[in-house]
C-alpha cells in the first residue's frame, strides 16, 4: 500500500528522460487532470481538530462514488506491521526512494532514469504486496479521517470493507500482532454540516467514547476531591464532586457540562475554559488532548444542532408563507413576483424566507394555485352544466323540436336562470352542449314513445286477428264453417260480427285472408281425419256400395267417439271419396262380367258355326243337336241363345 500523504493516489509518472534522482519528483506539470485533487483533501490536519472557526471539511456519504480519479492518498494500514516491514532485509533493487520538495516520496530507477509516486513491487513489503491484491484502498482526507476506496467500482466508504478487514486480521495474525482496528477511525469521522443523512446525536459520543478509551477513571476507593491533592480540595471545597464509576458516565458528565454551561459552537478553547475550569468535574478528565477532543467533539454536534435548528426555522418560514399565499384572495396563479415583493415586502412573514427560498416558495404556489383553480373550474362547470340541465329538464315547453335560439329566449323569462348569478357566467359552449344533450334525450325519449306506440298497436292487432280466428273456431263448432264453406256463403253471418269490424283498416292480414288460412288448415287435416273415418267403418264392418246414402254414411260414423274432433266438411268429402270408389269397382265389375260373357258368345258362335247354321235352319233342331254341348250350356238365357242363332243364321 502507498504510503500516507496528503495527496491524492496517482497512476505511475514517468519523469523526462537524464534527469537525475535529487531533481525535482513527477508534479502536476506533467500532464495531470486540471481539478483531479479536490482542495479539501490537499492538506491534513490533525486528528478530530480543525482550523478554528471554520467547518469540518466535507466528507462523502457512505458507499458514494468518488467523482473523477482516487482523491486522497493511501495511508499504511498499521505502524507496527509497516515498522517490521522495514525491518527486514531487502534485496539490491534499480528503484530508490526520495523526498520530493513539499515531503512527499517518489522514486527512481538508476537504470531507466524514470520516477513514479506509486512505490514500484519491488521495494514493497511483503505485507504491500497482499494489500496490493485488495481493489480497496485506504486513504486519509483533509481532516485525517481515514476512508475507503475501491480502485474497481470506484466506490467510496468511511467504514473499512470486510475483504480488507479481513485481510488485515490475517496479516495481524501471521505477525502475532493484536489490534482493535477502526478506534482511531472513529475519532476521525468529521460532520457534514449540510448532510441530513449523517445521525444528529451520535457524533459527540462517538468522540467521546474513542478518547475516554484511553482516560483513567479515579479510583473509586478514593474519593474524588482527592483527585489533584490538597490545593484542588481547597480550590473546589464548596462544590459538591460527583463521583464517577466508569468511562460512560464520565462522557455523559462532561457533555452535560458544556450543554449547561451553553458553550457556543464559535467558541474556542481558551474561552471554553474560563468557563468551565471551575466545575468540579473539569480537573476528572486528565490531559488536555482529551478534553479538547471531547470539546471538538461537542462542536461539530452543537453546530448539527444550531443546523438543523436553523434549517427547521426556514423550513416553517417557507411553509407558513406557502399558507399566507395561498390563502390569500388576492393572489392568482396569474399573479407576478414583483407584485407580492411590492405588497407584503413590510411583512414579517415575507422578511423571515430568503430571496432564493422566497422564489422556490412563489413557484410552488403559483403551480398549486394553478392547479386549484384549474380544479375549481372543472367543478364549476361541472356544476353549471348540472344546474343548467335541471332548468331544462323543468321547462316542459322545450321539446325535440326546440331550437337553440327558442331555448335562449325561455331561459331568460325562466326565474330558476336569471336569479343563479353563477349561471348567467357560464360560457356559452357548455351552455351549448348542455342544450344539445337535453335535445338528444328528448329525441331518444321521442323515439322510445313512437316505439312503444308500435308495439301496442301490433298487439292490438294481433289480439284482433286472435279474436276473430275465435269466431272462426266458433262457427266451425257450430258447423257453419266447415273445409267446403265458402267466403260468399259465409259472408252475410260474419259481417254482423264486432270482431270482424276490428279487423277493417289494419294492415297486415285481412278478414278473408284469414278464412282462407282457416279453411286450409281444416282441408290440410282430411288425409288425417279420413284414416280416422276408415277405422271407424272397419269396426263396424259397414261396406260403401254405389247405393249407400250419406246419411246411412254420417250415421254410422257419428256414432263413434272419435267423430267428435272432425270436421263435417272432411267428412262429407271422405263420403264422396268413398262413393267414387265404389262406383269404380261397379264399372270394373261390369267390364269384367262383359269381356267373359262376350268369350261365351264366341264360344257358342264358333259351336253354331260348326253346325253350318244358315238361314234356312231350325232353332229348335239346332238345339236339339247341341244342348249337351259345354258352350250351349255356359249361356244360361235361352234368349241370349237365340239372339245368336238369329244373328250367325243371318249371316
Amino acid at each position: 500500500m502507498a504510503s500516507p500523504s496528503s495527496g491524492p493516489p496517482l497512476n505511475t509518472r514517468v519523469a523526462p528522460p537524464m534527469i537525475p534522482p535529487p531533481a525535482f519528483p513527477p508534479s502536476t506539470q506533467m500532464g495531470f487532470t486540471p481539478g483531479a485533487i479536490p482542495p479539501g483533501f490537499m492538506a491534513a490536519a490533525p486528528m478530530g481538530i480543525g482550523p478554528p472557526g471554520m467547518p469540518p471539511p466535507f466528507m462523502p456519504p457512505f458507499n458514494m462514488n468518488m467523482p473523477g480519479e482516487i482523491v486522497g492518498a493511501p495511508v499504511s494500514f498499521n505502524k507496527s506491521i509497516s515498522q517490521s516491514s522495514n525491518d527486514e532485509t531487502k534485496p539490491i533493487s534499480e528503484w530508490t526512494e526520495h523526498k520530493a520538495p513539499d515531503d512527499r516520496l517518489y522514486y527512481y530507477n538508476s537504470v531507466t532514469k524514470q520516477s513514479s509516486w506509486e512505490k514500484p513491487d519491488e521495494l514493497k513489503t511483503k505485507t504491500e504486496l497482499l494489500l496490493d491484491q485488495c481493489p480497496w484502498k485506504e486513504y486519509k482526507s483533509d481532516t485525517g479521517a481515514t476512508y475507503y476506496h475501491n480502485i474497481n467500482t470506484k466506490e467510496a466508504s468511511w467504514t473499512i470493507p470486510p475483504e480488507l478487514e479481513e485481510l488485515k486480521m490475517k496479516i495481524a495474525s501471521e505477525q502475532g500482532i493484536i489490534q482493535a482496528p477502526l478506534i482511531q477511525q472513529s475519532l476521525e469521522i468529521p460532520v457534514d454540516r449540510g448532510m441530513d443523512s449523517i445521525d444528529a446525536g451520535s457524533a459527540m459520543d462517538q468522540a467521546m467514547a474513542a478518547t475516554l478509551a484511553s482516560i483513567a477513571v479515579p479510583d473509586e476507593n478514593r474519593p474524588a476531591n482527592n483527585v489533584s491533592g490538597k490545593g484542588f480540595k481547597s480550590k473546589f471545597q464548596a462544590q459538591e464532586v460527583p463521583i464517577l464509576k466508569n468511562k460512560q458516565e464520565l462522557i455523559e458528565a462532561f457533555k452535560e457540562l458544556l450543554k449547561k454551561k451553553n458553550i457556543p459552537s464559535n467558541a474556542s478553547w481558551d474561552q471554553t475554559v474560563k468557563v468551565i475550569s471551575r466545575d468540579p468535574l473539569y480537573p476528572q478528565v486528565k490531559k488536555l488532548n482529551e478534553k479538547r477532543q471531547l470539546f471538538n467533539a461537542y462542536k461539530t454536534q452543537k453546530q448539527k444542532d444550531e443546523k438543523d435548528e436553523h434549517r427547521l426555522k426556514a423550513k416553517k418560514a417557507k411553509e407558513d408563507l406557502e399558507k399566507f399565499l395561498m390563502k390569500n384572495e388576492d393572489v392568482t396563479s396569474k399573479t407576478k413576483y414583483y407584485r407580492l415583493e411590492e405588497k407584503y415586502e413590510h411583512l414579517d412573514i415575507w422578511r423571515n424566507v430568503s430571496e432564493i427560498d422566497r422564489r422556490d416558495v412563489y413557484d410552488d404556489v403559483m403551480f398549486n394555485l394553478a392547479k386549484r383553480e384549474k380544479d375549481e373550474y372543472k367543478v364549476q362547470k361541472k356544476r353549471n352544466m348540472k344546474q343548467l340541465a335541471s332548468v331544462l329538464d323543468a321547462m316542459t315547453i322545450v321539446d325535440h323540436t326546440t331550437t337553440w335560439y327558442q331555448v335562449q329566449e325561455m331561459l331568460l323569462n325562466n326565474q330558476n336562470f336569471v336569479n343563479d348569478p353563477k349561471l348567467l357566467g357560464m360560457e356559452k359552449e357548455d351552455a351549448l352542449t348542455v342544450f344539445q344533450d337535453h335535445i338528444r334525450d328528448l329525441e331518444k325519449e321521442e323515439e322510445h314513445d313512437k316505439e312503444r306506440e308500435r308495439r301496442r298497436r301490433k298487439q292490438q292487432e294481433r289480439k284482433n286477428r286472435d279474436n276473430f280466428g275465435m269466431f272462426l273456431e266458433e262457427l266451425h263448432q257450430q258447423g257453419k264453417l266447415t273445409s267446403m264453406s265458402l267466403w260468399k256463403e259465409l259472408y252475410p253471418i260474419i259481417s254482423t260480427d264486432v270482431r270482424f269490424s276490428a279487423l277493417l283498416g289494419q294492415p297486415g292480414s285481412t278478414a278473408l285472408d284469414l278464412f282462407k288460412f282457416y279453411v286450409e288448415d281444416l282441408k290440410s287435416r282430411f288425409h288425417e281425419e279420413k284414416k280416422i273415418i276408415k277405422e271407424i267403418l272397419k269396426e263396424n264392418s259397414f261396406i260403401i256400395d254405389v247405393n249407400t246414402t250419406f246419411e246411412e254414411f254420417a250415421r254410422v260414423v257419428c256414432l263413434d267417439k272419435k267423430s267428435e274432433t272432425l270436421d263435417a266438411g272432411n267428412v262429407k268429402l271422405a263420403y264422396h271419396g268413398f262413393i267414387e270408389k265404389a262406383e269404380g269397382r261397379e264399372r270394373e265389375r261390369l267390364r269384367e262380367e262383359n269381356r267373359r260373357q262376350r268369350k261365351l258368345e264366341t264360344a257358342f258362335r264358333s259351336l253354331l258355326k260348326e253346325m253350318d247354321v244358315d238361314y234356312k235352319s231350325n232353332w229348335d233342331d239346332v238345339r236339339g243337336q247341341i244342348e249337351n254341348h259345354q258352350a250351349f250350356q255356359a249361356i244360361t238365357l235361352e234368349s241370349e241363345r237365340l239372339r245368336i242363332f238369329k244373328v250367325m243364321s243371318a249371316l
